[in-house]
This record gives C-alpha cells, structure tokens and sequence, in this order.
C-alpha cells in the first residue's frame, strides 16, 4: 500500500497542484499568524477546491479556540482538522466532537520519554503526528526543518496509525522510510526554497525519492 504522503503549508495554486499531481493524500493549511505558511480561512476555502476527491484538506491550527476553529471551519470545510499546540486529550475530544470531523493530534518528538503520552490518544485521535521538537527560541511548533532520531519509532506499537514529520527533505525521505517504516509522512520546509515558498521542483523530487523507496 502506497504511503499517505501529506504536503503541508501551503498557499499557491501552483504547489497544490504539485503536491496533487505528485500522488499527495493529504494537502496541509496553516492557520498560525506567527507561521510564514500562515493562510486565512478564505484564502484557504479558494484554495482547497482543488483538492476535492483527490486529496484530504487538512486544516492546521495551534491551540486554537472554538471560536477561530468555527471560522476556519465554516469558510474552508476542511476533511480533517490538525491540532499542533499543547492540546491534551480531552481537547481533541472536544474538537472532535464539536465538528465532526477527524482530527491528527501532532506530538513533539526528541528523546523516548516524548513517546510516552502516546497512549493517552489512542482512540481519542483519529491520527498522530510525530514531529520533531521544536529548537530553542523557535515561536514555530513545527516547519522548522530539524528531525529527530527515527530510531526512536522502533519501539512503537506497530499498528499504530500516525505519519512522521520534522526535517523530511527529498535527500532524507528514503532513510527515513527504511528505518521508520511509517505509514505516513508529512513535509514542509523540507520542499521550499525559502521559508513558506514552496518550489515545485522540490515537491516532484520528494515524490519521486518516496516512491523509489518504495519500490
């Protein structure tokens, strides 16, 4: 089975179209002022159409309250919601339950104890996230092109559904797939050629070093 391979931050018609073209399952939205990804819920209703029946849009929120979730949700309609904040499980509870949609809870990842609170959202998520924890001083929870020792994964419960993130890059995706065996993954910074530009080109090598891993 293909991997599910999410292209996140973006903002052009051209790079969603990249990322489409490219096989992308899922095509990230950030909704974080403090993010140069960062896009409106109008810019991304626009943007998202593209993706219908092709692609699940996912929405891309930082401890966000209901009232700005109600307005992102209202005017893009995502397919799924992405909580990228310090979000426990009881608020991905809420989040779920509030719009019915399914919801990827985002974990920061640096050293096995951050593997712990895992178990805390099984079955309360729909999906994890695993991303590298952010560097000191950052104001970004993730899109800062640093990773994490994928080895760490090997002690994860096998059937557990989640995609990995944090400094994937067309040089690095196929390591990372031999030693992580993910059943997703997510890049950002990883295919721009400066912060919050994505380049196509980027995009199509990403896809082309994941499917030769694969293969």
């Amino acid at each position: 089975m293909p991997l599910d391979i999410k292209i996140c931050g973006l903002s052009t018609p051209e790079t969603i179209a990249a990322a489409l073209d490219g096989g992308a399952s899922h095509v990230g939205f950030i909704f974080f002022p403090k993010s140069p990804r960062n896009v409106t819920p109008q810019q991304a209703a626009g943007l998202r159409q593209a993706a219908n029946g092709r692609a699940k849009a996912v929405a891309v929120t930082v401890d966000a309250t209901d009232e700005f979730l109600d307005a992102i949700v209202s005017a893009m309609r995502p397919d799924m919601l992405q909580l990228h904040g310090k979000e426990m499980p009881e608020r991905v509870a809420q989040v779920r339950e509030r719009f019915n949609l399914p919801v990827m809870k985002a974990l920061s990842v640096s050293e096995p104890t951050d593997l712990l609170p895992i178990q805390g959202f099984v079955g309360v998520a729909d999906r994890l996230l695993l991303d590298a924890k952010a560097p000191r001083g950052s104001e970004l929870p993730g899109g800062n092109g640093v990773s994490f020792d994928w080895r760490l994964l090997a002690a994860l419960d096998p059937g557990l559904d989640y995609m990995l993130s944090g400094g994937l890059n067309p040089g690095n995706v196929a390591e990372a797939i031999r030693i992580a065996h993910p059943p997703g993954l997510d890049v950002s910074s990883g295919v721009e050629s400066a912060p919050g530009i994505k380049d196509i080109a980027l995009i199509e090598a990403f896809f082309e070093a994941v499917r030769a891993a694969e293969s």
